[in-house]
């Protein structure tokens, strides 16, 4: 790789976590370099990763982003993506936590998969992913982004972890007694109005889908999804805005609920 490509690498690396740490939004990384494209995304996406992980956290899992078609029209994006999910970003079930940690949160509605066994792509199935899951449950990711105004393009996403910034999960239930995924509905309420709702099909299809997409994508880097993991696998509903004074819940019939409070 030239050199003047990695530091535009680590450049933009450098400005993520300091608009993290800051919660001072930047301009869009594309913007700023409107050569990058999304290898170097992911790249930056990683070296962001492990700096976080040098620092203590753990991987927990994998989100994927922009499965649903009122989610690529609400960002303006084509391909779904994927981002990590660490240790350090899980918040309880009905718990609180603080909007100003967030630069412009969102929350988004999806069917969390927890896998027993592991998978690793190419040629992974919406029933391999079936059958690598012991448990599903409703939840809540927080969504953020560290780039000016939401105005991302997949690059900036991808860059940014694909805007993943929390997680909230409800109970579990196991696959055994789970219902159909693609069938689950679900209201999405924020200050106790509804303000969407949506069902499991929004996603690829079959949520499932969208972890076998991912599955299949990660072969590409040398990677898999480990037994143990969670998995996001896509909003169900678009994403609304979310602030302090707000409770966000998540009503998912047969498979309950989850909610979070920002204070």
């Amino acid at each position: 790789m030239r050199p003047a490509a990695t530091r535009r690498r680590m450049e933009a690396a450098r400005l993520l976590r300091e608009a993290e740490r800051r919660t001072a939004p930047v301009e869009p990384l594309t913007t700023t370099w409107p050569g990058l494209d999304l290898a170097d995304a992911y790249a930056v996406q990683q070296d962001n990763v492990a700096r976080r992980l040098a620092a203590g956290s753990t991987v927990i899992g994998h989100k994927v982003g922009l499965t649903s078609v009122p989610m690529r029209e609400l960002l303006g994006v084509h391909e779904p993506d994927f981002g990590h999910l660490l240790d350090d970003m899980v918040h309880r079930d009905g718990g609180t936590v603080r909007a100003a940690r967030y630069c412009a949160p969102r929350v988004e509605p999806e069917i969390c998969f927890r896998l027993v066994r592991t998978l690793r792509g190419p040629g992974v199935t919406i029933s391999d992913v079936l059958t690598a899951t012991d448990a599903v449950a409703p939840a809540l990711e927080i969504v953020d982004s560290r780039i000016r105004d939401w105005r991302i393009t997949l690059a900036d996403t991808v860059a940014d972890n694909a805007g993943s910034a929390g997680l909230v999960c409800g109970s579990w239930t196991p696959m055994a007694y789970a219902p159909d995924l693609a069938a689950v509905s679900v209201d999405l309420l924020v200050g106790g109005s509804r303000v969407a709702t949506g069902s499991g099909k929004e996603v690829m299809g079959h949520p499932a889908a969208a972890v076998a997409w991912l599955a299949n994508a990660l072969a590409a880097y040398g990677k898999r999804l480990d037994a143990g993991y969670v998995i996001l696998p896509g909003a169900i509903t678009t994403a609304p805005f979310i602030g302090v004074g707000q409770k966000a819940e998540a009503r998912f019939g047969v498979l309950g609920s989850v909610s979070v409070s920002f204070i």
